[in-house]
């Protein structure tokens, strides 16, 4: 989560370490949101807040496999307009706190994301 924010306080993945943490899956998925960003011309400031916590986890299987539910708080969370110079306020429709599940699995000893989904996510 640390080097996906870096990468959208820049609209861009260079000079983080995303490759090292994320399948190409995952990678893809915040790939792009990186060029709806650039396109857009927005970048994030702020934070976002998060309450993880591993909700599954077997390192009996072949490729050991996590499930990990975070509480993402988008409270310090703006979306910010670089032409513009300005704020933009998140959807009315938006929550401020709401569930992801985070997918991940083993691989060469240390744990990679395969995939995260914050649509089926609800309240936290």
């Amino acid at each position: 989560m640390a080097e996906q924010a870096k990468a959208y306080r820049q609209a861009s993945k260079k000079g983080t370490q995303l490759e090292r943490y994320a399948t190409l899956d995952a990678l893809s998925k915040v790939e792009l949101d990186l060029y709806r960003m650039k396109e857009a011309g927005t970048v994030v400031r702020g934070g976002i807040g998060h309450d993880a916590k591993v909700t599954d986890l077997d390192m009996t299987a072949k490729t050991p496999k996590a499930t990990v539910s975070d509480c993402v708080d988008l409270s310090r969370y703006e979306a910010y307009d670089v032409k513009e110079r300005r704020t933009i306020p998140l959807p009315t429709e938006q929550p401020k706190r709401y569930q992801a599940t985070g997918t991940l699995e083993r691989w060469k000893g240390r744990w990679m994301v395969i995939d995260i989904d914050t649509a089926r996510g609800g309240a936290c």
